[in-house]
């Protein structure tokens, strides 16, 4: 098989990119060293989504409207008369790359007319008008379906409209979404969703959830303020599935083993207004000050239990009510170094990283006030530092947080460490391995950690594992992928091992094989397919195959990256 696999890696043609910069250039000279010569001016080379090299028919471009030269010329970050910088070409790349519409972007010197450079922003689309969607297969059980219908490059102004519908164990919903990033030609942001849930079975409406956001976000390192204003909402019940089923919760019974289902009456509202003062060159730094307030209110639903089963419930199971207004202050370091590397995770196309530091630390202080009586400091603190040598990428993050309340001793210990790893190629792949620990004590959301399937432990039965705590690791050999009718599809061996526990750590393995595919034209992610064996567990019949978006290493706590 490897043998296969490296024959086919060693047969195919130019890369992906590198076709697209051929286009661009056509012909012209390139400029290998443009440090310092004069943008002359900025040309847009915009391919549509299906160009003569691939296997698609091109009339499909004419369901699909390609993105307008200005949309891309607004992201450059160098103008006409200014001397090329390519730190700043490098970050035009990395902007261009992160918009959903554009599968593509490099940006290119080409000599002038008159001694300086022409910039070329060389891009290509993306399929926009599509139905997109989100899965999670473990073995019979499809846990969840997102499905939407996304004009994501409206008439091919970086506008995004979206009507979607998801399906649940539980519940479908149907929602609607609206993105402005430029609104009317500036740098503000506006963006909103709403989404409406009815319940499977009866079929009613049971709850909503939306979001409301307006600000100028920091969307170049040179940028030196920001604000952004957020209200969100989410009133509905949340039932926590363990497979098929409800979880059923074992409640404490002289009289024999009853069981309390795990189903959350949620009522959460929140809004935010923050602004942020941006310093620094080499090393970037972000202060940012908040204003922000949240009524978090969680209970069983009515008419369900008994007064001492809901009782049991509450505490032991519900995450903490509360109501607090609070100021919140954060900084954020990190060192102004990047770089592109490729068969990561999305194999040939480029994968950016931040090279060096980032430190985040902050605190929110709870004022307390006759509608909003919480009073509590809380801290947060994220590090992690991320190394490049000989195309190998190691990256450590270490987070840990606490709530300080007066007389009382501290709650919500949260500590949390991941290290991984992209080895340099060898034996025609790379060997990719993360260890991840989240660790929480004297917890007042009495949170639960469910392990299995999908979500990390592939192999396994669906959430077959639960706790406060989660150990987890992942070893991935990924074969360099090979192209098949202008789509990429890669192998991947895999160990699993982890174990979700309340205090004592048993370590369940898993080891399988898995099939990635991405599907450039389309997604930036790829489709991950895996077949896992277990070790020393019960051993699941269909369900040890499982199929979901993305790489198994993108499953990991935000908590890692925003401890407040």
């Amino acid at each position: 098989m490897l043998g296969l696999v490296l024959a086919l890696t060693l047969s195919q043609g130019p890369v992906y990119e590198e076709r697209l910069v051929s286009d661009a250039l056509a012909g012209r000279e390139r400029v290998d060293r443009p440090e310092g010569l004069v943008v002359e001016r900025i040309e847009v080379h915009a391919e549509e989504v299906f160009t003569p090299s691939d296997p698609y028919p091109g009339v499909l471009n004419v369901f699909h409207v390609r993105t307008k030269d200005h949309v891309v010329s607004r992201e450059v970050l160098l103008e006409p008369g200014q001397p090329w910088d390519g730190a700043r070409a490098l970050e035009t790349e990395r902007n261009l790359r992160k918009l959903f519409f554009i599968a593509v972007a490099r940006v290119l010197a080409v000599k002038g007319e008159h001694g300086g450079v022409v910039l070329v922003v060389a891009t290509r689309d993306k399929w926009s008008l599509r139905l997109s969607n989100d899965f999670v297969l473990i073995g019979p059980i499809l846990q969840d379906l997102y499905l939407a219908l996304t004009e994501a490059n409206f008439l091919g102004l970086g506008q995004a409209l979206t009507v979607a519908m998801e399906l649940t164990l539980d519940t479908l919903s149907v929602s609607e979404t609206f993105v402005e990033r430029r609104l009317a030609g500036s740098r503000l942001y506006l963006g909103e969703t709403a989404a409406l849930y009815f319940n499977r079975q009866s079929k009613q409406l049971e709850g909503s959830s939306g979001e409301l956001a307006f600000g100028q976000p920091l969307i170049s390192l040179d940028q030196q303020w920001g604000f952004l204003s957020d209200t969100t909402w989410n009133v509905r019940p949340k039932r926590v599935y363990r497979g098929a089923s409800v979880w059923q919760l074992p409640y404490p019974d002289a009289s024999g083993t009853p069981t309390v289902p795990f189903v959350d009456d949620v009522t959460e509202v929140a809004s935010t207004l923050s602004g942020t003062r941006r310093f620094g060159q080499r090393v970037k730094v972000d202060l940012t000050a908040t204003l922000g307030g949240y009524t978090r209110q969680h209970a069983p639903p009515p008419n369900t239990l008994t007064d001492e089963q809901r009782a049991w419930f509450i505490a032991n199971w519900l995450p903490r009510s509360e109501t607090a207004t609070y100021v919140m202050a954060t900084a954020r370091a990190f060192s102004n170094d990047y770089t592109v590397v490729r068969n990561v995770d999305l194999f040939e196309l480029s994968e950016d990283f931040q090279l060096g530091f980032q430190v985040f630390g902050g605190a929110r202080w709870a004022v307390p006030l006759p509608f909003a009586p919480s009073n509590f400091v809380e801290l947060g603190l994220s590090v992690r530092e991320r190394f490049y040598r000989a195309d190998d990428l190691f990256t450590v993050t270490v987070a840990g947080g606490v709530r300080l309340r007066p007389g009382l001793t501290p709650a919500n210990e949260h500590l949390a460490a991941e290290l991984s790893n992209s080895s340099p190629t060898v034996f025609g792949g790379r060997l990719v391995a993360r260890v991840l620990v989240d660790l929480k004590a004297n917890d007042l959301d009495h949170r639960q950690v469910l392990l299995g399937g999908s979500e990390g432990l592939r192999g396994t039965f669906a959430e077959q594992f639960s706790g406060r705590n989660l150990v987890l690791s992942n070893v991935e050999f990924r074969a360099r992928p090979f192209e098949v009718l202008s789509s990429w599809v890669g192998l991947v061996w895999f160990w699993d091992a982890g174990s979700a526990f309340d205090t004592t750590l048993a370590l369940t393995h898993t080891v399988g094989l898995g099939v990635r595919l991405l599907l450039p034209q389309l997604n930036r992610e790829v489709i991950r397919v895996d077949f896992g064996f277990v070790f020393g567990g019960p051993t699941p019949g269909f369900d040890r195959l499982n199929a979901s978006w993305g790489q198994v290493t993108d499953l990991r706590p935000t908590f890692l990256d925003a401890p407040l």
